[in-house]
């Protein structure tokens, strides 16, 4: 360790990540304690603090606060992701422990980490034994996201490792900090709190019945009737959780149980959240500290380390913490719940002066390895050894980066059978727990139309396949398509989403328009024309757009359709309104929200222009799509996708990570759409590099085509590549294969390479 304060190329910058006073608990006081050891030992260190906040708003955080993340806002976590990456931290240090991050088993603490790519070091203060189902994954995640983890006693260690399978490399055991003060005589601290001539038993921490200490009162009686002056002191305020679940009630059952035992004048109950100073004096001024904890499994107990640093005899439970920091007669065991144990062990102190004296000196030498200054290195230590470490990027085979890839029907049909084409998988495996849905089936219908090569047999084949999953859920008494088909060919509700059914009719209107046989497209017509008028009740507009690129569709095969020219008008003009309302000088677009498949609402409006010859709904559309495009251009100049994080978030700019391929699909199309409307060639390359994204020009590196058997993976994260193959992913680089092929004979653009610069 380099001595002083100066650490020449070492970190000099972490983000600290847990609970900060002034919140009322243990982890906020070491929290607190972890940030100001690092500055008093490295005062060079910058240490950027994210305290999390269970009450938004309900504390006054200090100055070295940098910024508090609202518990249970999963998008607060994604922006201080963001932050901690702009800060130029070099590490980030997790203080974790079950209850103080939101979603189940505080799986947003996962979402934070797993959207930066510094080295993490995360210190566990619970190491369960047997974690729920929950427990484990998000345990387990913490675990591989980690550069190294930090335990406080050797069992934490050795529950990792036979629990979870851990490395035990990665894990360090680092005990808990404790002040530095000087061994003194209980007596000369007593006049404080008037406790002179009394022999203190102390018992510190929030009150809560995982404390035990209905053990402690029921031993007073014995210890009592051998020293008539012992006084058990329970200092601490009741748990917040407690309290805001039944008041006041378990503070009053102890009070009646010291009633009934007659030895309520030998406990003092000190209903208080003292700060560290106090509570040390009030540690210094025991005669003996006692921890009857009822729970073996406990790992880390901070007022157990206090009163060892204090140099305090201790009488305990053998919970796993106490077993190690007390072992080699430095303190004294009991069994878990003996009150009469803890009377034999707290009478044999109090007899004998000797001993105790003994006892609290052999405690206060171990407490000395364990100062805040020594802990400050261990951390520093840990951090520097893995300033380098990255988490590993799940990539892809690397591809040539310039071709356009032949459409390739292999994927899709591993997706399918005699139903339709299933919804997820797993890695490239179909996973039939989650059946079938309209909108694949729909996207499916509309690829069959436009795929080659392919064997006419095998088109015909899958086109009946997919029309008949379409036909199959109209649910005329509803006049609503339905959307989830379990595996079992069970319908999972009545009617879909509006956007579903919106797919859905878009779908129709293009196979009527581009079907190669006539019994589809004559098919279509027929349910497009007993079906489209549903549209009319959309207030989505998702949905809306759908319905007009049906439309559209259905207006390129039957010039003058009258429900079509409905469609289109209606919902034209109600977007351009939708524009009106939300638009600002920064922001040019339907909503105030980002959100998935963005693209089709220009898309809508462009071809709908073209349809009715109607300026303004094209120019909306080419306007907005300018915009959209821009804010799906990473700084660099790649296609960025805007992802399922940034969804949702009024007037903000998109995040980087969760593309999925769905967006690249849509700024295909809407960009095709552009350039057939204008021939402006500026639309034809925006298309090819949205289409690049699928080579692996994007922000990863890393190509989501899958080129050898035509698949594509889910999405781009900020580790990788998400590696399973859903159908709306393969159909989406299907589709995009389709579309860049047609636009590329229109307009005589061959794909080149990323240019240079970008």
């Amino acid at each position: 360790m380099v001595q002083g304060s100066q650490r020449p190329d070492r970190v000099d910058h972490i983000a600290l990540i847990g609970n900060f006073l002034p919140r009322k608990c243990g982890l906020a006081t070491f929290t607190t304690d972890c940030f100001a050891a690092l500055r008093a030992r490295f005062p060079d260190m910058r240490v950027d603090v994210y305290a999390m906040d269970d009450r938004p708003g309900g504390y006054a955080y200090p100055p070295e606060v940098t910024a508090s993340i609202p518990q249970q806002d999963r998008d607060a976590y994604l922006d201080t992701a963001r932050a901690i990456d702009a800060s130029g931290a070099q590490a980030i240090w997790v203080q974790h422990e079950y209850g103080i991050y939101g979603g189940a088993a505080g799986e947003h603490l996962i979402a934070l980490l797993d959207r930066t790519t510094l080295p993490v070091i995360a210190t566990l203060h619970t190491v369960l034994e047997r974690p729920s189902a929950d427990e484990r994954r998000v345990m387990e995640a913490l675990l591989r996201r980690a550069a190294r983890v930090i335990v406080m006693a050797q069992k934490g260690r050795d529950i990792l490792h036979r629990v979870h399978g851990v490395d035990m490399r990665k894990v360090a055991v680092v005990p808990h900090g404790v002040p530095d003060r000087a061994l003194v005589d209980p007596d000369a601290m007593k006049e404080r709190f008037g406790w002179e001539g009394r022999q203190v038993i102390l018992t510190f921490g929030l009150l809560a019945p995982s404390k035990g200490i209905e053990t402690l009162i029921e031993a007073m009686p014995a210890i009592v009737a051998r020293h008539p002056d012992a006084l058990y002191v329970i200092l601490g305020a009741t748990h917040p959780n407690l309290v805001a679940h039944e008041g006041e009630a378990y503070r009053d059952r102890l009070h009646a149980l010291a009633a009934t035992l007659g030895v309520e004048r030998n406990i003092a109950f000190v209903n208080a959240f003292v700060e560290q100073e106090e509570l040390l004096d009030h540690i210094q001024a025991a005669d003996i500290y006692a921890t009857p904890y009822p729970n073996p499994a406990q790992i880390t107990s901070g007022t157990l380390s206090y009163a060892v640093a204090m140099g305090k005899p201790v009488v305990s439970t053998p919970y796993v913490h106490a077993t190690e920091i007390l072992a080699d007669d430095h303190g004294v065991l009991v069994d878990f719940g003996d009150s009469a144990a803890f009377a034999r062990a707290i009478v044999g102190l109090l007899d004998d002066a000797e001993e105790r004296v003994t006892l609290a000196q052999r405690a206060y030498a171990r407490g000395r390895t364990m100062i805040w200054p020594r802990i400050a290195e261990a951390v520093a230590d840990l951090i520097d050894a893995v300033r380098d470490s990255r988490p590993p990027r799940i990539g892809a085979a690397p591809m040539a980066p310039a071709a356009i890839l032949t459409p390739d029907f292999r994927a899709v049909e591993r997706m399918s059978d005699a139903t339709g084409m299933l919804q997820h998988s797993i890695y490239a495996v179909p996973d039939r727990r989650h059946g079938y849905c309209i909108d694949d089936n729909a996207r499916a219908l509309i690829l069959m139309h436009r795929i080659d090569p392919i064997d006419e047999s095998e088109r015909d084949r899958w086109t009946s396949v997919y029309a008949a999953f379409v036909q199959y859920a109209w649910n005329p008494d509803k006049r609503r398509f339905r959307n989830f088909m379990r595996f079992d060919r069970q319908w999972c509700e009545d009617a879909g989403s509006e956007d579903s059914n919106g797919r859905t009719l878009w779908a129709l209107g293009v196979t009527a328009s581009e079907a190669r046989d006539r019994k589809y497209r004559d098919w279509a017509r027929m349910l497009f024309d007993d079906t489209a008028s549903i549209s009319l009740e959309f207030g989505s507009p998702r949905a809306c757009a759908f319905a007009m690129l049906g439309a559209a569709a259905m207006l390129e095969a039957h010039p003058g359709h009258a429900l079509s020219t409905q469609i289109l008008e209606r919902f034209g003009g109600e977007l351009m309104d939708l524009l009106d309302e939300a638009r600002r000088p920064e922001w040019e677009w339907f909503e105030i929200v980002l959100a998935y498949d963005n693209a089709r609402l220009p898309e809508a409006l462009i071809r709908a222009g073209h349809a009715l010859n109607r300026s303004d709904l094209l120019a909306c559309g080419l306007s907005t799509l300018d915009w959209i495009v821009g804010r799906q251009t990473s700084p660099e100049g790649r296609f960025r996708a805007v992802g399922t994080e940034s969804f949702g978030r009024a007037y903000a700019e998109p995040m980087q990570f969760d593309q999925q391929p769905l967006e690249a699909q849509a700024t295909i199309d809407a960009c095709a759409a552009a350039f057939a409307a204008t021939g402006d060639a500026h639309w034809a390359q925006e298309a090819h590099r949205a289409y690049r994204w699928y080579l692996g020009q994007n922000d990863l590196d890393l190509p989501l085509a899958s080129v050898g058997d035509g698949g594509c993976f889910d999405g781009l994260n900020p580790h990788g590549l998400n590696r399973n193959q859903g159908a709306e992913s393969i159909l989406a680089l299907q589709l995009a294969n389709c579309a860049i092929s047609a636009l590329s004979q229109r307009a005589q653009i061959v794909a080149d390479p990323e240019p240079a610069a970008a």
